[in-house]
Formats: structure tokens, sequence, C-alpha cells
């Protein structure tokens, strides 16, 4: 009986190799089909494939400021293709904004450029020298090789995650809807058959540009092949920073209308509310240095 016994196990075992031979042959023909169909390497090369948006933020030293920077980075982080230009109104740039940068995970270039103190004055332009160190830097360090949009992300605004994929197709020069400036809910440029043809403005309608730093983008070629365009300081006025640039690289009749033919707030001019530190003590009475 033995015997009989392992001469059947002998003749069925080659039989149960093959089996479990083809249900592995299966398996990973189904885990190979899977693999491909949600191909991580495909993603990221569409990724790749996006044009840069490189965000120009001028900041400087305040209560505030990292707070706002925080708020910033949050927003920033979920943006693809993504490249963060932060220039500090300092002469050298500061431990705080140093280390806040490390850890952001963003992709950033940290620029200082320092205002003179004559310039810091009210109704004074603010942010010229710190946009104008952006520009030189992104045509010192970017070439006709590159595709992206220049877009100058002020500190103190709120943004929508859709303004970005708004305007990274920029071809020229684009332009949307920005909410809570001019002493109006929004600000907007007026649009017919796809063209702008004039501006819903609260403040300084007849500027060449009535429209707010938040409220455009310009292709990076366009920077590129308009080496001398710049923000003014000598003869600028409050208010005309905006125009003083874009009357140098475009027309309003070339503007590219977003947002819905600039139908849609994507941006709010919200400014963080003044802090009130009356009962912080001088000299601090805390034993341990925590950094705001």
């Amino acid at each position: 009986m033995r015997t009989l016994f392992y001469s059947y196990i002998f003749t069925a075992l080659p039989w149960i190799l093959i089996v479990i031979i083809m249900i592995d042959v299966d398996t990973r023909r189904a885990i190979q089909r899977r693999t491909h169909l949600y191909a991580v390497p495909h993603a990221r090369t569409e990724r790749a494939a996006l044009p840069v948006i490189y965000a120009v933020t001028p900041t400087y030293t305040r209560d505030v400021q990292k707070a706002e920077l925080t708020r910033l980075s949050n927003t920033f982080r979920q943006v693809p293709s993504f490249h963060w230009i932060v220039v500090e109104d300092s002469q050298a740039r500061t431990e705080l904004v140093s280390r806040f940068l490390a850890r952001a995970g963003l992709r950033h270039t940290h620029l200082h450029a320092a205002t003179l103190l004559r310039y810091k004055r009210p109704r004074s332009p603010r942010g010229t020298e710190q946009r104008n160190a952006a520009l030189h830097w992104l045509r010192g360090n970017r070439s006709r090789n590159d595709s992206g949009v220049v877009f100058f992300a002020d500190d103190d605004n709120t943004y929508s995650l859709e303004l970005f994929e708004e305007m990274r197709w920029t071809r020229h020069v684009s332009v949307w809807p920005v909410g809570l400036v001019g002493g109006r809910r929004y600000e907007r440029p007026l649009v017919e058959n796809g063209t702008v043809v004039g501006w819903y403005t609260g403040w300084g309608a007849g500027r060449p540009f009535p429209i707010d730093m938040a409220g455009f983008a310009v292709n990076l070629q366009v920077v590129l092949a308009n080496p001398k365009a710049l923000f003014k300081r000598h003869g600028s006025k409050p208010g005309m920073q905006e125009s003083d640039f874009l009357r140098q690289i475009t027309t309003v009749r070339d503007l590219e209308p977003k947002a819905s033919n600039c139908t849609r707030v994507l941006v709010w001019h919200t400014r963080t509310e003044k802090v009130n530190l009356t009962n912080e003590p001088d000299p601090p009475l805390d034993t341990v240095t925590i950094e705001v």
C-alpha cells in the first residue's frame, strides 16, 4: 500500500509544479499590467514638460514676515513645476528667511537687494529693487531654451491654485481680476471678443495699465528678449510701477485675458492685520529665544 501511495505522489508531483508555475506567471503578468497603467515615470515626464512658474516675492523684516511666507509656501508647495524667487530688502540674506526656505520643500532662489533709505518714505513705490534683482537673476540664469512664466507674487496676497494653471500657458503677457484692491471689492480688465478694451478700477483710471501687481504674468522669453525692461525708481509715481514696467514690453490690445475673460477672481489683496504687541516686554522676559 505504501509503495502504491508513493507511486501516486511521484506521478502527480510534476503536474502540481506545472500548475504552481502557471499561477505565478499569470500573477506576474497582472502585476506588470497594473504597474504599466499607473506608471510613475510617465507622470514625472509630463510634469517635467510643464512651463515653470517663477514667482517673485519681495520681502522685508517685520513681525509678520515668517507668518506671511508660511502661508505662501503652503500654497506654492501644491503647484507643480514651480520656482520661488524670494528677494529680501536687506544688505544680506537673513538667517530667518534662509532657515525658512531650507525647510519649505520648494525649489527656490534666495536673493537680497536693499532699498536706499531715501526711498523708504510714505507713498514711495515698494519692492522696486527686489523685483529688479529677480529680473537680473532670470536674465543671467535662464536662456531661450527655457520655458516659463514670471509672476510677481507679493507676500501679502492670497492665491487660488487655479490662478497658476491659468497663467502657466501665457504666450506674451496675461491679465486677470484682483480682489479687494483699489478701494473696491475687485478690479479687472474689461474684455470684448477676447481683447482687453478697458478697465474696471477704483483708483488711477488714467494709468496706461490700471492693474495691480498681482494681476498679470509675463512669459519668460519676453523677459529675456527685453533686457532693459525694469521697474522704475527715478520718476515713478505711487501706483505706476505696473504701468512703467508693462509699457516697456507690451500694449493693452496685446494682453491675454485669463480667468474666464477676466470675470473670475483668483487672487486677493488681503494684507495681514497689523499685530498688537503692546504687551511685549522690552527687553524680553522669557528665558528661551523663540523665532516667530
